[in-house]
């Protein structure tokens, strides 16, 4: 299975910290729920997963979201450089 599959599959699951949701907010200069906010850009068509060790990473747009692999925690996202 892609690991593309997985993610959409758990999609429910993905969650963050509250620490996590304000790293992803500064990042990504967006206001509001950042959880929703990922999720709709890992649902994109456009958006390309890739697992790397324990991690998703998943590229979309102009940024690269983290996704922890066994509990779907989103670690982090960043602007692409």
């Amino acid at each position: 299975m892609q690991s593309k599959d997985i993610l959409i599959e758990n999609i429910d699951k993905i969650h963050t910290t509250e620490m996590g949701a304000g790293r992803i907010s500064k990042n990504l200069g967006i206001s509001g729920d950042v959880v929703e906010y990922c999720k709709e850009k890992i649902l994109k068509k456009e958006s390309i997963a890739e697992r790397k060790g324990k991690n998703y990473y998943v590229n979309i747009d102009d940024c690269i979201i983290t996704v922890n692999a066994s509990s779907y925690t989103i670690i982090t996202a960043h602007k692409n450089k």
